[in-house]
């Protein structure tokens, strides 16, 4: 009985650490993806453990993920440093979630979209001459899905069934490096029904769009499936417009509200 206690502590405590492990990765992250200091700013490790009220352990666990993602450079007897955003993984799903929780918003929306105008369109052609029949067949099945969730309002359903959508697109290319996009397409996805940037139900255009892109890959019709995504990503665009029309610019990215 004695020792099944002890492994309770042990389990406990573990628990207690990996828990704050986690919140000091996400404030430190929070704090340099959303430009809250500039880059080259140096902040010593004592520091942080004031701040974050953590052990030395914990702290220098947390800065090691901020390097992996290139967010900050740590030097001995020197601290840690900001980096510039030209340095940091801007692909990594866990640095897009933090730009979209923060006043970067705006700019984190609109790169991403930017680039899915570049490769969606071209991905859907590829799939119209490369994907296996059995993609295409549930590529029409998500479609009629979406269509469904769209119209009884199902945000969170609505939100699932489109980000598997654009990821079956991307994997029916048959370029692995698209495929492997799939996880940015997710976040953008999320963070726009997230934030309340999504309208408020999908157009039925859009809708329609998605089912002729299903089609035309069905169909191994590459130009139709360009065309029917090229359409839904400029009906992105078109949406997101209004967010960016009049953004203030602040050093590398674009807030969604000036510095006061």
């Amino acid at each position: 009985m004695s020792e099944d206690r002890n492994d309770e502590r042990v389990d406990a405590s573990e628990t207690v650490t990996s828990g704050l492990h986690a919140r000091v990765v996400d404030a430190l992250g929070l704090w340099v993806c959303g430009q809250e200091v500039p880059a080259g700013t140096v902040m010593k490790i004592e520091e942080m453990e004031r701040e974050y009220k953590a052990s030395r352990s914990v702290v220098r666990e947390a800065v090691r993920v901020l390097e992996s993602m290139g967010l900050v450079a740590s030097r001995r007897r020197v601290g840690v440093r900001v980096c510039p955003p030209s340095d940091w993984n801007l692909f990594d799903p866990q640095v897009i979630r933090w730009r979209l929780a923060s006043r970067t918003r705006v700019t984190q929306l609109r790169s991403l979209t930017e680039l899915r105008v570049a490769i969606e369109p071209e991905a859907a052609r590829l799939a119209a001459i490369r994907s296996p029949l059995t993609n295409a067949s549930d590529l029409m099945g998500l479609a009629g899905q979406l269509w469904a969730a769209g119209e009884g309002g199902d945000g969170e359903l609505f939100l699932d069934l489109d980000t598997r959508f654009h990821a079956l697109v991307l994997a029916s290319s048959g370029n692995e490096m698209f495929a492997k996009l799939s996880s940015v397409v997710g976040e953008v996805l999320a963070g726009r029904t997230h934030y309340g940037l999504m309208p408020n139900s999908p157009h039925a255009e859009a809708l329609q769009l998605h089912v002729d892109v299903a089609s035309a890959i069905q169909r191994g019709a590459p130009e139709a499936a360009q065309g029917a995504m090229f359409a839904i990503m400029k009906r992105t665009m078109d949406e997101m417009a209004k967010i960016w029309e009049s953004p203030v610019q602040t050093g590398d990215f674009i807030a969604t509200e000036p510095h006061i």
